[in-house]
């Protein structure tokens, strides 16, 4: 039924020790929220697929895992179930399947969602910690929230790069993303590069604003262990299908995202600016390929004029 595909296998397997803290986190809600991903972007991309006598690729496990993770835990199955079938159908199989999208599927159902139920997702948080069962863990605000409050006392660094915070599923622990980073580039799984550039583009952006007091500009630090720029740069960013190709395009790639990231977050209406600043990227990344690449000069002897 699956193409077999060693790389996204590999995606998975870094992705797992976030799912599985996230259970500690917030109980049965991320294991309702992947399973809900996993069987409708499977069975979208099935339907597709048979009528082209196609496989389903395992690529799609990596599109709903990644995107079952990028959700507030509370958020309704049937707005799972609508953001995870337009991810597959409208972000992948209507470009033709496997590599020939341009945009990455999982942060284009993620967008959709996230611009038509801005009210649902935005009371989907939970207080985090002890399998979910706080008294009060119908809502909380995210660090992202604190942060734009101005108030920062109730943010702890230490709880911050553990992951003990409020948040989307998968993008609590700055620790566990770290070692799936490591482990993505020494299996050659993920572009150093892009990664690399994301995560400098970010913290410069975010230095320059705070050591020029921008208004509204949260301290480096706090910035960079809150939201979900790292999990962006290391499972999102680093999509091959969706990435440049060249070197330095790569380079150039991630920089444009993490710069985005930090100017979206600080001056657009949202709270979080990586999933535009990835999709902005997205729509550039074949452009920055061209103009990166090399021009070759003809060595065909001109033509004698007569």
């Amino acid at each position: 039924m699956f193409q077999k595909q060693l790389i996204m296998r590999r995606v998975l397997y870094a992705l797992l020790p976030l799912f599985l803290f996230s259970i500690y986190l917030y109980g049965y809600r991320p294991v309702a929220v992947l399973l809900v991903s996993l069987i409708l972007g499977v069975a979208t991309e099935y339907i597709v697929e048979k009528g082209r006598n196609k496989k389903v690729s395992e690529a799609v496990l990596v599109t709903c895992t990644i995107f079952a993770l990028s959700l507030p835990p509370k958020t309704p199955l049937w707005v799972v179930g609508v953001g995870i079938i337009f991810a597959v159908f409208m972000g992948k199989e209507v470009y033709g399947g496997f590599g020939r999208n341009i945009f990455n599927p999982a942060i284009t159902g993620r967008l959709f969602v996230y611009i038509t139920f801005p009210n649902i997702l935005a009371a989907s948080w939970m207080v985090p910690g002890a399998f979910g069962t706080h008294a009060d863990a119908v809502s909380t605000a995210t660090p992202l929230g604190i942060l734009r409050s101005g108030d920062m006392s109730s943010l702890n660094l230490q709880d911050l790069f553990l992951g003990f915070k409020g948040g989307s599923i998968g993008e609590g622990s700055i620790l566990l993303i770290l070692l799936g980073a490591i482990y993505l580039i020494i299996t050659k799984t993920a572009s150093y590069r892009t990664l690399l550039g994301t995560v400098i583009g970010a913290i410069g952006t975010s230095a320059i604003l705070d050591l020029l007091g921008v208004k509204g500009a949260f301290p480096t630090l706090y910035s960079m262990l809150s939201g979900s720029v790292l999990f962006v740069a290391v499972f999102m960013a680093t999509d091959p299908v969706s990435a440049p190709k060249r070197d330095l395009s790569q380079w150039i790639y991630g920089l444009l995202i993490g710069i985005l990231s930090i100017i979206l977050r600080l001056y657009s209406a949202f709270p979080e600016g990586t999933s535009f600043a990835l999709l902005l990227g997205n729509t550039f990344a074949s452009l920055i390929d061209e103009l990166t690449t090399p021009k070759t000069t003809s060595s065909a002897p001109k033509e004698a004029s007569l």
